[in-house]
């Protein structure tokens, strides 16, 4: 029962992304820079907590 509901959900989710490249590209690429701003972000959030762990984690 939850394979199919996550092939259900994973199938929705695809149709909305083709859904919004279609309608309105220019959206579509905003909201693509916009994740992978998001996951560069993080990306230097872990290397900067990463760096301070290295250095001893001071106080």
């Amino acid at each position: 029962m939850a394979v199919n509901s996550k092939k259900i959900a994973v199938y929705v989710l695809v149709v909305f992304v083709l859904y919004v490249i279609i309608t309105d590209p220019d959206a579509a690429g905003d909201y693509v820079t916009i994740g992978f701003e998001g996951i560069s972000n993080a990306a230097q959030s872990v290397g900067d907590f990463m760096t301070w762990i290295a250095d001893g984690a001071p106080d």
